[in-house]
Order: structure tokens, then C-alpha cells, then sequence
């Protein structure tokens, strides 16, 4: 985009610096890192600028509501564009930014899987389409202006992750994306820190719906309990659902763990397809099925996307099956830590693990506000259900699990531990080629993380 063009739009200013250059690349002051040459940042009147760091990157353009004579401090080689009011300007620039595609635009959002969902996707279409997507699970509100505008003229297909922390999150994301297609994968329980409460978490979900373009669509689990408590009545759009337990547009049966992965028959419009999934679990059928709806909405032939997803490789972290320790088999699952995500492992546990002398090593799980407590007691009581040898926690909110497992009456040997250290002396006394271990942690604990590997023997 030119700065003539820029200009014009914005009705801005022009306070110095060159003006023959384009911009090919659009993100926020706080995005330092990330800058680029001709870059185009958006820099608030509030905000402390290190204006010889970005100097460093010229030509670079900032469009600012700063006062002009904080702007002349500016060096030379920066041009600096003023608005009158910068919010207004942000979203001109994104208003005439999205508007110049016309590409299937997808928006996921979920308590698990959304990443997972994500990366099929894209892998699904990247052979055949140019598929603009967010990079890894990188899905922060702030990372949106700079991945909307890595969409460009070639750009078939963008396919976004929305994070969420507080409400108003996943509204403004949909403002800057304007998706075509929405996909919740499923509703637990994450971020009660921010959004106060289960239904404020519910609450917070929910802004997808109305983020979704006119005759849009969303895709929905028609299994999860939580999603079937979002309104539906003002959506104009059309829904599409997938399901293991009852009917749906997308319905899976004959679910079987085999080698790899699952194997589950299809059932669409009275069609069946024979389909295999990389990675265990019921939930990666979950993963699938959203998957394929959202191909198919797209345009993609689902026999094609059925076929493509048998070659998909599961991301690191993500219930990953290693050889670990004295020949143990180590299932490693410190990607992310909830009650839906630790409830999803054990069922693979128990599945694949029937033979083997089974332990479970679970962190703190974090974002649950004030209901931290309850949520790890709720793990403890499902753990007593669980067949498992010996249960090891790590952290003070996770010593809420032992505990309640102990007073659930559980029969595995229980052992809780401030942190990592101690807890590979134990492991070697009992582990051998007949273990199978699950661990999971907070992607925040990196030792946590470190222990993982190490258990892998990659350390």
C-alpha cells in the first residue's frame, strides 16, 4: 500500500520523512519484536516509544495521535503520519484492509482442540490452496492486525485461531477477520480469571457468533454440553454440527484406537467414508470431524480432505508418544493443562495403557481464578475412578488433587511435590519397560516442560 494511498485513507497528516515507499506489513507498537522493513505501526498517544530501536528497521511509517511536537523527536528516518484519533484510524486501516479479499475466512475458537483443528485444516488445503494461517497456538488478540495482513493477492484460504483471556477478546478479533466460517470445537473450563465465571467463559465464547459475516457459517459440536448454552435465535447463518453420540451433518461411529491413530466411519448425508486419523484419542475424531466441515464449507472435496488427513502429524507435546525412561513409554502432554484436556488424556491412557503399569503426573492448572480449588479437587475425584498405579502432582494448587483422590478413596500409590526436584529419583525406582506415563503440566511451567524431555531422554 502506498503512503499516498495511506494517507488518503486515514485523512492523516504527513510530519516527516519519506513518503516513495509502500508498506507490506501492518502491526502494533507492542509488536515490537516483529517489525520488519516497510512496516506500517500503529502507535498510541499513551504508549513510550524507543524511537532509535525503530529506527533501526526504516523505512518504517507510524500513524499516531501523539501530540506533533512528540512526534518531531522522532528521527528522520521514520515517517510519522497523525491522525486525529487513532481508533478511528485502526479500524479504517482494517476496514479497507479485509475488504479487499473475497476468501473463505476461518475463525476457531474452543477450550481444546482449536489448535489441533487449526493445523488440520491448513494441512488439508496446503497442497492445493495458498492458505494464509496463525502460527502455531500464537493466537493473541494483539497478533491479529499482522496476521490479516499477511494475506495477500495469492491467498486462497486464512484459517485463524482466536485466543481469549477476558470478554471483548474474540469480538474484536472477529471485527479485524470478519470470518466466513466460525468452528467452536467444545466449551470447558479455562480462564476463570478473566472472564469471572463458567458462564462468563460461556459468555466470552459465544462472540463468535456474532462475529461470523452475513450468511456465514459455524460449526459446532453438538456433543458439548456448554456450547448447546449459547443463544442461538439472532444467528442468520447456516449451522453445521458434528457429533460421536448422536445425529449430526457430520457423524462418527465404529470409532476403533488402531495403530497411529483412530479409525471411525463417517457418516454424511447418508454417505459413508471410511476415515484414519493420526493421533489417540476420541477427542482427534472431534478434531477431524470439525475439520472436515470446514473443508468442505470451503469448497474442498471431502473424499480429497479424508485422504489428506491420514498423512497429518500430530504438534509436539500434544499427547505425544515417546520411549522414555528404563523403556517406559512416555505420553507427553504439556501443550496445555484443563480440566477437559486432562479428562481427554486419561481416556487415552486407560485405552492404551490396559497392559501396563500406568502413572499419571499432573501440574497446577492454571486460569481458574477463584475457583482454582474446586476445579483441582473435581480432577482428584476423577483420578479415584481411574485404574492407575501411582499419581504424582507437582505444585501447590495440584497437591489439591492428591488429596482428593486420597479422601475418594483411590488405590494408586499418591505422591505430591512442590516442584520437579525429587521427582526423577522416584520415576527411576519405579519405572520399567512395562510403564506407561502421562504428564501433564501448564505450558507455562517450563520446567515442567524440561522434565518431559528429560523423561524422553532428550536432555
Amino acid at each position: 500500500m502506498s503512503l499516498k494511498d495511506l494517507r488518503a485513507l486515514l485523512n492523516a497528516q504527513l510530519i516527516q520523512g519519506a513518503t516513495n515507499f509502500s508498506v507490506k506489513q501492518a502491526l502494533h507498537y507492542q509488536q515490537l519484536d516483529s517489525i520488519k522493513r516497510d512496516a506500517l505501526i500503529f502507535l498510541r498517544k499513551n504508549e513510550i516509544v524507543d524511537w532509535k530501536r525503530l529506527a533501526q528497521h526504516a523505512p518504517i511509517v507510524i500513524v499516531s495521535d501523539k501530540a506533533e511536537e512528540e512526534l518531531r523527536k522522532a528521527p528522520i528516518a521514520i515517517t510519522i503520519l497523525q491522525v486525529k484519533n487513532m481508533h478511528r484510524a485502526f479500524w479504517q486501516f482494517v476496514d479497507y484492509y479485509r475488504e479487499l479479499f473475497t476468501i473463505p475466512v476461518v475463525a476457531l475458537t474452543g477450550t481444546c482442540g482449536k489448535t489441533t483443528t487449526k493445523e488440520m485444516i491448513r494441512h488439508i488445503l496446503l497442497e492445493d490452496w495458498q492458505v494464509q494461517a496463525t502460527v502455531s497456538s500464537i493466537n493473541e488478540p494483539r497478533q491479529s492486525l499482522n496476521y490479516l495482513t499477511m494475506v495477500d493477492r495469492k491467498t486462497q484460504a486464512a484459517v485463524f485461531e482466536l485466543g481469549l483471556g477476558n470478554l471483548g477478546n474474540i469480538k474484536h478479533q472477529c471485527l479485524i477477520y470478519k470470518p466466513t466460517i466460525g468452528i467452536i470445537t467444545n466449551i470447558g473450563v479455562h480462564h476463570l480469571d478473566g472472564c469471572k465465571s463458567l458462564q462468563g467463559y460461556i459468555q466470552a465464547k459465544a462472540e463468535i457468533v456474532d462475529g461470523i459475516q452475513e450468511n456465514g457459517t459455524l460449526i459446532m459440536n453438538a456433543d458439548d454440553e456448554n456450547s448447546k448454552k449459547i443463544s442461538l435465535t439472532a444467528f442468520k447463518g447456516k449451522i453445521v454440527t458434528f457429533s460421536v453420540k448422536q445425529n449430526a451433518n457430520y457423524k462418527a461411529s465404529n470409532i476403533q484406537y488402531v495403530a497411529g491413530g483412530m479409525r471411525f466411519s463417517l457418516l454424511k448425508e447418508k454417505e459413508r467414508y471410511e476415515c484414519f486419523v493420526p493421533g489417540y484419542g476420541e477427542h482427534q475424531v472431534y478434531n477431524a470431524l470439525a475439520a472436515f466441515a470446514a473443508t468442505t464449507e470451503m469448497g474442498f472435496p471431502l473424499r480429497k480432505a479424508i485422504a489428506k488427513l491420514r498423512t497429518f502429524k500430530n504438534m509436539e507435546r500434544h499427547l505425544q508418544f515417546s520411549s522414555g525412561l528404563a523403556g517406559s513409554t512416555i505420553i507427553d502432554d504439556t501443550w496445555t493443562n484443563n480440566p477437559t484436556s486432562i479428562e481427554a488424556a486419561l481416556k487415552v491412557l486407560q485405552a492404551v495403557g490396559k497392559e501396563k503399569k500406568r502413572v499419571v503426573i499432573l501440574g497446577d492448572i492454571k486460569r481458574l481464578g477463584k475457583y482454582e480449588r474446586q476445579y483441582h479437587r473435581e480432577i482428584g475425584t476423577l483420578i479415584a475412578k481411574q485404574s492407575i498405579d501411582t499419581l504424582i502432582t507437582i505444585g501447590n494448587s495440584a497437591k489439591e488433587i492428591a488429596l482428593q483422590a486420597k479422601a475418594d478413596g483411590t488405590t494408586a500409590r499418591v505422591h505430591s511435590f512442590t516442584d520437579v526436584t525429587g521427582v526423577m529419583d522416584l520415576l527411576k525406582k519405579i519405572l520399567t519397560k512395562d510403564a506407561i506415563v502421562l504428564i501433564k503440566g501448564p505450558m507455562s511451567s517450563r520446567s515442567m516442560i524440561g522434565f518431559a524431555s528429560e523423561l524422553k531422554g532428550k536432555n
